[in-house]
């Protein structure tokens, strides 16, 4: 695949969900990090994961529901938008999103 003149290699699995988590929206920050809605297990699950690079949990948001969709916005792309079931809620974190994404 070739994604805005980056080519994307290595094709091996980045990650699994334990049982009862399901991933949804995603998104990447300036970092490397990948921060991804989660849910529909119980309500432990429910929120944003964060991950590095090596796929290690380093983050959680916990939320009421679970969070379909993720994007950062904001004049400096430091504000964490999260679409849930039936609410939308934003965050302002210690990082940014990567521009365009």
């Amino acid at each position: 695949m070739v994604d805005g003149g980056r080519r994307l290699a290595n094709g091996r699995v980045f990650m699994t969900a334990e049982p009862g988590g399901t991933p949804d929206g995603f998104r990447v920050d300036v970092d490397g990090n990948l921060w991804m809605g989660w849910g529909m297990g119980t309500e432990a699950l429910d929120g944003v994961n964060v991950f590095n690079s090596e796929a290690k949990l380093i983050g959680r948001i916990d939320l009421p529901e679970r969070c379909a969709n993720v994007c950062f916005g904001g004049v400096l792309r430091n504000r964490l938008f999260m679409a849930t079931s039936t609410s939308i809620f934003s965050l302002y974190v210690n990082t940014q999103g990567v521009a365009g994404g």
